[in-house]
Formats: C-alpha cells, structure tokens, sequence
C-alpha cells in the first residue's frame, strides 16, 4: 500500500484534483507544511490499517492558525506516527471512485455514493475499462447520487460533472497502464458547489510492486 502522500501524489501526476499536501513527523514540520499549502488545513493521522480516519477519530478539520495545527498534531498523532498535512477542500456532494482487479474480469472501475458510510449505502456502480466519456456518465446516471449531480445540468452548471467523468476514465487508464496497481480507492472525492471544483481528498493505492512514474499520463484520454 502507498502511504497516503505517494498516492496522492501519483494521483496528481495522472492529472487528478489533488489538494496541497505533505507529510509531517513533528509539529513543527505541520506548523511549516500548514503555512506551505495554504489555511485553512487538515490533519490526519497515518497509520497502519486506518481506513476510515474520521470514524477513527484520526482527522481535525478547518484548522486556520499554527497554534490550531500544533494542538491538534499534539492530541492525534501518536509516537512513531506521522501526519498528513492537506488543505481544507470545499464542502460538497461526497462520492467515492474506485478500481480493482478482478480475477476473471481484470480491471474494475466503481462509482458510487462516498463518504464513511459507503459501505452501507451501497449505491455503486461498475465498468470495465477502457471506458468513454457515454459510458462514464452512465455511470452517473445508474446511481442515485450521480443523478444528484446531474441535475445541475438543467441550471448550466457541468464543468463539475465533466471532471468527475473524467476521474473515472484515468482511474481506469491507471490500472490498465500498471498492472502492478492492485486497486484504487479514492473516498471521499467531494464534489464542490457549481465553479467551486472536484477534490480528491483521499487516495489508497495498492501495489503489487513499485509502480513507475506515469509518462505523459495526461495525453492519454485526449
């Protein structure tokens, strides 16, 4: 498994909405990286098998000072720990975009309703990749919370759903170009208001060996 800072920043180099991150060992460090990536910030706490943070009580949210930052690096991170460090993305519509390997099908690319609960809410989605643009917004379409957010096209407002079609076709390029990524969780990935954006908060990536660095990985759904 990627620690989360190497995915997030494998993500970004497939071209994804990533927001500024780093990873700190000391308050000191988040105090540094906090300044570095813009407030307000998020902290969150790295460690081992912790998938669901904010459940875990392992993230402090819309921290807006260096004082806020230290507290909250003081009271979550435990010895040997590390933090990750990542501006605040706007609120949003949560969904969670995924891809996994199947044994008999390959590459697996999900949509669905995102958030902590995504389990429980169940409302997903699958294709195979390669997918087009038709079948990516299909994708939309088949879940509840994708035609939420299709429904801002009756107000003019697509450029939101463009990029999240356009998530999903590199998550699925990503596994079909590096057969050693084993899957791809991106949970949440928070939909902000019309003209605010797309932001991919979190990034797991599994691995089953070292994955190179994607060449020109951004001409690759021309």
């Amino acid at each position: 498994m990627l620690d989360p800072q190497a995915g997030a920043e494998l993500a970004a180099a497939w071209g994804l909405p990533t927001p500024p991150s780093g990873v700190a060992v000391t308050p000191e460090e988040a105090m540094a990286l906090a300044e570095r990536v813009g407030y307000p910030v998020v902290l969150k706490r790295i460690a081992p098998g912790l998938i669901h943070k904010s459940r875990a009580g392992g993230v402090a949210l819309n921290l807006k000072s260096a004082s806020e930052v230290r507290e909250a690096f003081v009271r979550l991170i435990h010895p040997e720990e590390q933090a990750l460090v990542q501006r605040m993305a706007p609120g949003g519509v949560e969904v969670i975009i995924g891809a996994y390997r199947d044994p008999q099908f390959g590459p697996v690319v999900m949509f669905g309703a995102g958030g902590v609960d995504v389990e429980a809410l169940e409302d997903v989605t699958f294709r195979l990749p390669p997918l087009t643009r038709a079948e990516a917004r299909t994708m939309l379409e088949e879940t509840w919370i994708g035609r939420r957010l299709l429904r801002r096209e009756r107000e003019g407002n697509s450029e939101e759903i463009e990029i999240v079609i356009d998530i999903l076709r590199r998550a699925g390029q990503m596994m079909l170009e590096h057969p050693e990524i084993t899957e791809i969780d991106l949970n949440p990935v928070i939909v902000a208001s019309p003209g605010k954006g797309v932001h991919v908060v979190d990034v797991r990536i599994a691995l089953s060996e070292e994955v190179p660095a994607p060449a020109a990985a951004a001409t690759l759904l021309a």
